[in-house]
């Protein structure tokens, strides 16, 4: 069963940490949980057109929150750092925002 590229990148990741490594052409994006390493290259290519060098994922564990009495859980996601070759264009969503 083929997942398609729209499934495994959920969201760009857009703070002041994921922002400064634009420069170093470091991208951040929420990922689905399922998805590996290769299937998140896979679709980073195939949807900005870039060749991508590396990829680094982070497990983000729910965190707890609290309503009065009632405490639980927020979901928990993973995210990926993907990092492009050197001879690879940027991808224009982050270009723009910088």
């Amino acid at each position: 069963m083929k997942i398609a590229a729209q499934d495994i990148i959920l969201a760009p990741v857009i703070t002041e940490a994921s922002m400064q490594g634009i420069e170093m052409k470091k991208y951040t994006f929420k990922v689905a949980k399922t998805a590996t390493k290769v299937d998140i290259a896979r679709a980073v290519e195939e949807l900005f057109g870039v060749e991508v060098e590396k990829v680094n994922t982070v497990s983000v564990r729910g965190r707890f929150r609290r309503k009065g009495m009632n405490g639980g859980y927020t979901a928990s996601s993973k995210k990926a750092i993907v990092t492009l070759t050197e001879k690879s264009k940027g991808i224009e969503f982050f270009e723009s925002m910088v």
